[in-house]
């Protein structure tokens, strides 16, 4: 395996610096720019007057693409160039939200009618789901093929972080793009401008990979789940992509069978009621649509910061096991929920939803560090192959499922996600070993 000098390396990588923070912008734009998105998407129906429900399909389309194609990216990132396949994913996402941008600024000004505004958003989404997903596995793969297989871990780790510090940026940013003349559709531009400056920075900075020297590429890419606030970085990314490769594990076999009934359970939880938080504080706020993305920027940047402190402060401190993970965060974030869906002002609606986003925090890791113990050394790229799956498979039907629970009575979703919590408590405690 060829090892680039050690000056300068970052994260236990042998990768220079300059390199390593092309790879994480990579990430880091893709992270940001999806969810800014989510954060204007609300307002942005409202105001061109289409169905909530149809807002919340047209953006979560481009997730079951994801889930669909990011392990055939991974695949490909073992056989192909890896600069080459980030520049594609770099590629796609620009692509995308310039559409995406053009489509509802036509829309927002009375160009096209809401239901084709909407149509055309969801085709334009379609190159984010299915070429950007290529970003996180080839990135990741460049970084395993230039580092010592000893610092894999903590240098995949460090570029993993990427898609965690993406969820605070992109919706602290996103309500400053919202510009006089480009309106609620402004940050799309921004972000596709991000992009475009990213993409040429590493299509002239990183050096080609294509024709590698001392035989085959050492390291491999991973895929990872859809970058959202309920898609923080758990390590079974960085697992997929350091651990050996073995036949691929089945969702069914009874070692891990619980444990991804768990993490699919509270999953579900999670993108349901997260696809309706925008609406919800519109609603609540009696706000207007222009001028709502600053107040769910906030709520969600709550969210996301309350999931961080959860992985990167609680977990480590209170030294907890999968069960205990599982059970505490169930209760936690079934609270949070209650508590968000009675608060009758922002502060209350920031707190209840940070509360929430704490105990997802707990539940996430809880249940993939469950199915890693449940399974020999040997398996553990198969495993993290489950577990990256299960966290796309929320984004699939749960946005779409709360939604029309939201459109009927604005307090369902969230009592719907507190039972399910409720009912994972109650199974966790019997079943969880």
């Amino acid at each position: 395996m060829q090892i680039l000098p050690v000056r300068q390396g970052v994260g236990g990588s042998a990768l220079r610096t300059p390199h390593f923070l092309l790879l994480y912008a990579a990430m880091l734009v893709a992270a940001a720019g999806n969810t800014a998105l989510q954060s204007v998407m609300p307002a942005i129906g409202r105001e061109i007057g289409v169905s909530d429900f149809w807002v919340t399909v047209s953006y979560t389309w481009s997730a079951v693409l994801w889930v669909m194609l990011a392990p055939y990216w991974a695949r490909k990132s073992d056989r192909h160039g890896r600069k080459a396949l980030t520049l594609l994913g770099v590629g796609g996402f620009i692509s995308s939200m310039l559409l995406c941008g053009l489509v509802l600024f036509a829309g927002l000004n009375g160009v096209l009618a809401g239901g084709l505004t909407f149509a055309a958003f969801a085709v334009a989404r379609a190159l984010y789901g299915s070429l950007g997903c290529a970003t996180p596995s080839a990135t990741q793969a460049y970084l395993a093929s230039r580092t010592r297989r000893s610092a894999r871990v903590e240098a995949l780790s460090t570029l993993s972080s990427s898609f965690s510090l993406g969820t605070i940026v992109g919706p602290a940013l996103a309500p400053l793009f919202v510009l006089p003349l480009l309106g609620l559709s402004g940050p799309l531009f921004a972000f596709a401008a991000v992009g475009v400056a990213v993409f040429a920075a590493i299509a002239i900075g990183l050096p080609d990979d294509s024709r590698p020297r001392h035989g085959r590429r050492a390291g491999h890419g991973a895929a990872m789940s859809y970058p959202s606030l309920a898609s923080s970085p758990t390590g079974a990314s960085v697992i997929a992509a350091t651990a050996p490769k073995v036949r691929p594990l089945r969702w069914s076999d009874p070692r891990i069978r619980r444990w991804i009934v768990a993490g699919v359970i509270a999953g579900h939880a999670q993108a349901a009621t997260l696809s309706c938080i925008g609406f919800f504080v519109i609603d609540r706020l009696g706000l207007a649509p222009h001028g709502s993305e600053q107040s769910i920027a906030i709520v969600m940047m709550a969210g996301a910061v309350s999931t961080l402190a959860a992985q990167w402060g609680l977990i480590p401190k209170l030294a907890l096991g999968p069960r205990a993970l599982i059970l505490w965060g169930s209760l936690v974030a079934a609270a949070g929920l209650l508590a968000t869906m009675v608060a009758g002002d922002l502060y209350g609606i920031v707190l209840g939803f940070g509360i929430a986003s704490l105990g997802f925090g707990l539940t996430r890791p809880g249940f993939t560090a469950g199915a890693s113990l449940a399974v020999p050394l040997a398996e553990q790229g198969g495993v993290a192959g489950v577990v990256t799956a299960a966290n796309g498979l929320s984004f699939v039907a749960a946005p779409g499922l709360g939604m029309l629970l939201y459109t009927t009575d604005p307090h369902l979703p969230f009592i719907a996600g507190s039972l399910l919590l409720g009912f994972l408590l109650v199974w966790g405690r019997r079943r969880l070993a």
